[in-house]
């Protein structure tokens, strides 16, 4: 996994990845990057603008400028274009039909995912449908409480193991869960217990997606999921 504090470190990296169609996954933690981020924020679009000004607390501000910044650097590096001419549209909601769906790179020359939690960002880009979460672990009453969403077997699995286990298995399981969601384009709208991807050390295999857990900085748990080759 790459992590840098500039878009061309980034982008040089050779870092092997974790997954076959993922080019790129860029982590950075809100603090370190918020300066710099704000004061490029005339790089995002009316839209990305207008959700910025919304905020009012400034911790929220600073995580949605670091994420979007930083995505539209590395789209406007992988595509040859300056960052505020990366063109980002919607698509259709995959619930309603509203026009307020995954965004997209027209043409899809390339695919992308951001996540970002609680001081935390993640961005992944890839050759095929892409998604990618980051999650702070959380606490245990958290756990018992969400846990009853999932697949009965995951819920099967962490109800089996010792308390002191139980955080960390259900982060993978989430990250993994909402990592394959995003890249299907529905997100937590759709049933969290419609499939199977297991809390355990290795995701369970899926007919159609790649899925992986990802490095992260103690008390997160990520993962990222690609579409399997040949299956578009």
């Amino acid at each position: 996994m790459h992590c840098a504090t500039d878009v061309e470190d980034v982008m040089a990296g050779d870092m092997a990845q974790p997954l076959p169609g993922l080019e790129l996954v860029w982590s950075g933690r809100v603090p370190e990057h918020a300066e710099e981020a704000v004061a490029h924020a005339h790089v995002l679009d009316a839209e990305e603008s207008a959700r910025l000004d919304v905020f009012r607390r400034p911790e929220d501000r600073d995580a949605f400028a670091v994420a979007h910044v930083t995505l539209r650097r590395l789209l406007g590096e992988r595509l040859g274009q300056a960052p505020k001419d990366v063109s980002l549209v919607r698509e259709p909601c995959a619930h309603c039909g509203g026009a307020h769906g995954r965004p997209y790179v027209p043409g899809r020359a390339v695919h992308f995912s951001l996540s970002h939690t609680s001081g935390m960002v993640m961005i992944a880009l890839a050759a095929a449908p892409v998604g990618i979460d980051v999650e702070v672990l959380p606490a245990p009453g958290i756990v018992d409480d969400v846990a009853t969403q999932l697949h009965p077997d995951e819920q099967a699995e962490l109800a089996a193991l010792p308390s002191a286990e139980r955080t960390v298995a259900f982060a993978r399981c989430w990250t993994r869960k909402e990592a394959m969601l995003k890249a299907m384009g529905v997100g937590l709208n759709e049933d969290l217990a419609f499939a199977y991807v297991g809390s355990g050390a290795q995701p369970a295999p899926q007919d159609l997606w790649l899925i992986a857990d990802l490095p992260a900085d103690p008390g997160y748990a990520a993962a990222a999921a690609v579409r399997r080759p040949g299956t578009l």
